[in-house]
C-alpha cells in the first residue's frame, strides 16, 4: 500500500488497543501465545532463547500448526462503537510461523447479545484451546456471518521491512462494537491496530445545557492532517486521561530555519516566523465556551506560543485536503506557554466561537504539548459527524 493510501487511515485514532480499551473475549486457540497480546500498546519484542512447555516464548498471538479442519479465529471488542477506516496487522518477529492470511468480520452487539458467548478466564495459561462447549456455544451466535470488512489477505513474514501490513476496511462509513480476526488456517501475530474515529452518543442539538469536550477521542474527534509529529503524534492531544510523559504528547522537531540569535517583543513573545499546526474535526460541531492546552511533563520544550483557528464545513464528509483550503477564523489569538503548566482560556479569551466544525491548532515556533480540551455547547449532532 502507498504512503499517501496509508495515509487515509493509519493516522486516525487507534480503537482497539488495551489502553484504549479494547479485549480479546474469545479464541479458538491459545497454545503458544495468549490473543490478549495483539491489542498490547507496547512494540512487540523479542527473548532470546525463551521457551515455554509449550514451545517459543512470543510476543503475540500463536496458535498450534492446525492438525483437523477449520482456521483459528478471535473476537475482540472494542470499547466503544467506531467507525473503522483501515488496520496494521504486525508479524513482527513471526517469521516462520506468521499466519500466511487473515480476513476481519466486524458486528454491532448490545448488551444483552454479549451474555451468551462463553466466559473468558482472566488468566493466560500456555497450552489451551476453547473447549468442545465453548465452541458450541459461540458456533450458535453466527459469528462467520458477520459483515467482512477486510476480505482474506495475504501477510509477510515478521522482518523489520515486512512486518506492518496495511489494509483498508471495505464498509467503512458503518458503526461497529465487535471483530471477528480469522487465521488462515493458522499460525501468529504479534499485534493488530485498528484506525478510525468513536462514533459518540448522539445530544440533542441546538444549545444544549451541558458542556462537552467537543475535540475528545470518545466523542469522535479526530485529528485530520498535521505539519510535524517527529517526537509524538498529534492525536495524543485529545485522549481523555492526562498525559504521562512527553512520549504521550504532541511534539515536533526543532525548527532549523529558527534564527542564530532569537528576539522577543514588548509582549514577550519570540520574533520567530516558524509554526507547526495540526487540524482537528471536532466530535461534534459546537460553540466554543472554554479551551485548556497543557503542557504537563514537556518543560525544556513546550511551544512559546499558541494560537487556534475554526471553520465550520456543513458536509462533515469533507476531509479538508490543505491547512489554507479553509477559511479560518482566529478563536484563541496569540498566547504565551509556559513549561509543565495548564493554560485555561475562558470566553472572554476567546475572539469567535462558532459554530465550529474543524479546529486549527498552531505553535510557534516548535515544541510539544500534552493535551487540548475544547470546551463547549453541542450546536449539531447526529450521522453527519461521519468520516
Amino acid at each position: 500500500m502507498s504512503e499517501k493510501s496509508k495515509w487515509n487511515f493509519s493516522e486516525l485514532n487507534e480503537l482497539a488497543s488495551e489502553k484504549n480499551g479494547g479485549k480479546v473475549i474469545f479464541a479458538t486457540d491459545e497454545w503458544f501465545a495468549a490473543a490478549d497480546n495483539l491489542l498490547k500498546d507496547d512494540e512487540p519484542v523479542w527473548k532470546e532463547g525463551i521457551y515455554t512447555n509449550y514451545g517459543k516464548w512470543m510476543d503475540g498471538w500463536e496458535t498450534r500448526r492446525k492438525r483437523c479442519a477449520g482456521h483459528d479465529w478471535a473476537i475482540i471488542a472494542l470499547n466503544s462503537p467506531s467507525i473503522i477506516k483501515g488496520f496494521c496487522v504486525d508479524t513482527a518477529y513471526f517469521t516462520g510461523n506468521y499466519a500466511p492470511r487473515v480476513s476481519i468480520q466486524a458486528a454491532q452487539l448490545y448488551e444483552n447479545e454479549l451474555k451468551l458467548f462463553p466466559v473468558r478466564s482472566a488468566s493466560f495459561k500456555a497450552g489451551v484451546a476453547a473447549s468442545k462447549d465453548n465452541l458450541t456455544q459461540i458456533e450458535s451466535l453466527r459469528t462467520d456471518e458477520w459483515t467482512t470488512i477486510l476480505p482474506m489477505s495475504k501477510l509477510e513474514a515478521g522482518y523489520e521491512s515486512t512486518r506492518r501490513n496495511y489494509f483498508p476496511a471495505f464498509n467503512s462509513h458503518q458503526s461497529w462494537t465487535h471483530l471477528r480476526l480469522n487465521l488462515y488456517p493458522d499460525g501468529g501475530i504479534a499485534r493488530l491496530r485498528v484506525y478510525g474515529r468513536i462514533v459518540p452518543p448522539l445530544r440533542i442539538p441546538k444549545f444544549i445545557s451541558e458542556l462537552v469536550d467537543l475535540i475528545a477521542r470518545e466523542n469522535g474527534g479526530v485529528c485530520e492532517k498535521y505539519s510535524n509529529a517527529h517526537y509524538g503524534h498529534p492525536r495524543n492531544l485529545i485522549k481523555n486521561e492526562n498525559g504521562v510523559g512527553m512520549f504521550d504528547g504532541w511534539e515536533t522537531a526543532r525548527r532549523l530555519d529558527r534564527p542564530a540569535i532569537i528576539q522577543v517583543d514588548n509582549s514577550g513573545i519570540l520574533q520567530i516566523p516558524g509554526e507547526e499546526w495540526a487540524i482537528f474535526k471536532l466530535g461534534y460541531v459546537g460553540l466554543i465556551e472554554k479551551i485548556i492546552i497543557d503542557t504537563f511533563h514537556f518543560k525544556g520544550n513546550f511551544p512559546d506560543n499558541v494560537k487556534i483557528e475554526g471553520t465550520f464545513i456543513s458536509c462533515r464528509d469533507d476531509i479538508i485536503a490543505d491547512h489554507h483550503d479553509a477559511l479560518w477564523q482566529t478563536i484563541l489569538p496569540k498566547k504565551k506557554l509556559h513549561p509543565h503548566k495548564s493554560h485555561v482560556y475562558l470566553s472572554n479569551d476567546l475572539l469567535w466561537c462558532g459554530p465550529v466544525s474543524h479546529i486549527r491548532i498552531i505553535i510557534s515556533p516548535d515544541g510539544g504539548i500534552s493535551r487540548l480540551r475544547i470546551w463547549g455547547y453541542v450546536y449539531y449532532s447526529g450521522s453527519e459527524n461521519s468520516i
